[in-house]
């Protein structure tokens, strides 16, 4: 049974988390080296797994499994957000050293984001049944929306945020080391690094609107919802500097991406028809998910439409 400190148990283990990685990797700005990123990758992957456990024994199994199956979808579509940071990284030009610094900001905003989309989200399906029916268009729209685009990030100067603290907020024509801030005088001025977290900010709200959806079409419990969702999350900068170089190479991920958010509105649409259970969505998520890096690696020597007109993405490494 739920309880109140089920809750606190979460929190603590992310704050303790954060204050780790805030102690150890925020000291001194750096890119992380790849057996560093590959370590906090497995410690967030292994904190997701021991919160499953946790989770199978405090609440019950179906529970557990609900967490597993929303943590590899949240996990999967967090994949193709890692291509539009590097776009906007590439775009401000912001060096390998400072990227660090812009996710870790974001990822903090990020969780504001999504605990109160998906607070809403679950509140809006309790109150109206009608909501499957606008969450499911939500997300085949959006995996429509994704095939027509082939993947490709927009432009960064196109951000409503970035157009409006240019047009309003005196910004300083270069970085000025890791700060957001620089002081002259009496002027404050914001540093092409804010502009950068800006964008990546308001990108992840526009990931949200699919993510939260497709976590919820899996479970409208909010502790699951929420804590696999925040999970995800969390350990989405330390695979950005370890997959971010592999993951161009996956030529359809976002066809795959696409399929899945298809079948999770189909799956959202039809719940009062058919019953999919949890245990089976997991089977055809990993199946999707399979079939999409098989046939990326058949065609591993075309360069990958998510990666640019050049097919790599320099500024990034």
């Amino acid at each position: 049974m739920l309880t109140i400190l089920h809750w606190v148990v979460f929190h603590a283990i992310i704050v303790a988390m954060l204050a780790v990685d805030l102690g150890l990797l925020q000291r001194k700005a750096h890119s992380p080296s790849m057996r560093e990123a590959a370590s906090w990758s497995i410690v967030w992957i292994l904190a997701a797994a021991l919160f499953a456990v946790y989770v199978n024994f405090q609440i019950g199994s179906t529970a557990s499994v609900d967490f597993a199956t929303a943590y590899v979808i949240e996990k999967s579509l967090s994949v193709d957000n890692l291509f539009v940071f590097a776009v906007i990284f590439r775009y401000f030009g912001v060096p390998p050293a400072f990227q660090h610094k812009v996710l870790f900001w974001g990822i903090i905003g990020a969780i504001t984001t999504r605990a109160t989309f998906i607070f809403a989200g679950v509140q809006l399906l309790e109150m109206f049944d009608w909501m499957v029916y606008v969450f499911g268009a939500i997300l085949i729209y959006s995996g429509m929306k994704l095939l027509r685009s082939h993947g490709r990030a927009g432009d960064p100067e196109k951000n409503f945020l970035v157009r409006w603290a240019r047009r309003i907020l005196p910004v300083t024509p270069s970085f000025q080391g890791d700060r957001f801030f620089v002081k002259a005088g009496r002027q404050i001025s914001v540093t092409p690094l804010f502009l950068t977290l800006l964008a990546v900010e308001s990108t992840d709200i526009v990931f949200a609107i699919d993510s939260v959806p497709a976590v919820l079409a899996i479970t409208t419990n909010l502790f699951i919802a929420y804590t696999s969702n925040i999970f995800a999350i969390l350990g989405l900068r330390a695979l950005y500097f370890l997959l971010i170089q592999l993951l161009v190479r996956v030529r359809y991920l976002y066809v795959g991406l696409a399929v899945l958010l298809a079948y999770l509105g189909a799956k959202f649409i039809g719940a009062s028809f058919v019953k999919i259970p949890t245990i089976i969505s997991l089977l055809i998520i990993a199946l999707i998910l399979i079939t999409t890096v098989t046939a990326s690696i058949m065609r591993r020597e075309q360069p990958s439409p998510m990666s640019g007109e050049g097919g790599t993405i320099e500024s990034a490494s």
